[in-house]
């Protein structure tokens, strides 16, 4: 698996990273015993990127990863976590919540150190607070020995835009922002190249919409983008191949992330991945997909606050 070093922080990970929200059954239930074997077979197959938060499954995720890793030598994985966002409407970037919220992760993780800690899902509040409170907190606790690189999450360009025009960062993490029907994480590109700002990409499926399954019931997108996803699906389909397979391609393609975060639960995917990784991507059909997406490209959904989306 190639390694690629995230931004300036001279962090090496590898280039697909392994997404643990399955882990806390954010898409459904999982096979417990399937889970658990998933996370070492990633690490056998050259994934050693592994990231979570206390919002999946409500610390499940957190709980789950550290069992999975327990016994692995610390030196083997990396894992990022994140802090602020406890429930589907629960916030809290305060100073204190934020490193309580560290010791948390950390006892359920069953780790000594956190190589990469997020302000998780940022657009959701008034990003002063992150920057006042959140950042400075973990970059104390990074001086401390208990957090590595520093960053946010989220999904509008506004909001990082935003909070890296008032404060520096190690590491930002952009969710279907870089996908068949959705570019807008390039606009941000040059400036985290410039500023060695390093890169996570997540969610190429954009939480299963590019996928045969298709989306969840509480899947944001519109219906006239889950009806052109649809076409594009019964294309890929007639083609002999998934819509799936493409979007990994499309994605993983790109040299910008230093890591790529994929979902799941199950060892049998994480193998999947790695032989599309390996296949060449299908440049016609990448053309015939991106016609019928194409309306689409700039449209990115609205996400948390108004006012921290454009």
């Amino acid at each position: 698996m190639q390694k690629r070093v995230l931004g300036r922080t001279g962090l090496e990970v590898s280039r697909l990273g392994f997404g643990a929200a399955s882990l806390g059954e954010e898409y459904g239930q999982i096979d417990l015993d399937a889970a658990l074997r998933a996370v070492p077979h990633a690490l056998d197959r050259g994934i050693d990127f592994f990231d979570t938060a206390p919002y999946y499954g409500r610390g499940r995720s957190e709980v789950l990863l550290g069992l999975a890793l327990r016994g692995i030598p610390r030196e083997r994985y990396r894992i990022c976590t994140k802090v602020g966002r406890f429930g589907v409407s629960r916030f809290d970037y305060r100073a204190e919540r934020v490193e309580e919220s560290v010791d948390t992760s950390l006892a359920r993780l069953g780790v000594d150190h956190l190589d990469v800690v997020i302000c998780h899902d940022v657009e959701f509040v008034d990003p002063t607070i992150v920057v006042e409170e959140a950042i400075p907190t973990l970059r104390r606790l990074q001086q401390e020995g208990k957090v590595g690189a520093v960053g946010m999450s989220g999904y509008p360009m506004k909001v990082f835009r935003e909070v890296l025009s008032r404060t520096d960062l190690d590491v930002i993490l952009s969710y279907a922002n870089l996908t068949l029907h959705n570019r807008s994480l390039e606009s941000l590109l040059p400036m985290c190249a410039e500023r060695g700002i390093g890169v996570i990409d997540a969610a190429p499926f954009d939480m299963r919409l590019l996928t045969d399954a298709g989306p969840p019931p509480w899947h944001p997108a519109p219906q006239d983008l889950v009806d052109a996803v649809a076409q594009a699906r019964a294309l890929c389909q007639q083609r002999g191949t998934t819509l799936a397979k493409l979007a990994f391609q499309f994605t993983t393609q790109h040299e910008a992330p230093a890591a790529t975060l994929v979902g799941t639960a199950n060892p049998a995917e994480i193998d999947q991945w790695l032989e599309w990784l390996d296949t060449p991507l299908d440049p016609a059909l990448l053309a015939e997909v991106d016609a019928i997406l194409a309306p689409f490209r700039d449209r990115p959904r609205h996400v948390g606050r108004p006012e921290n989306n454009d």
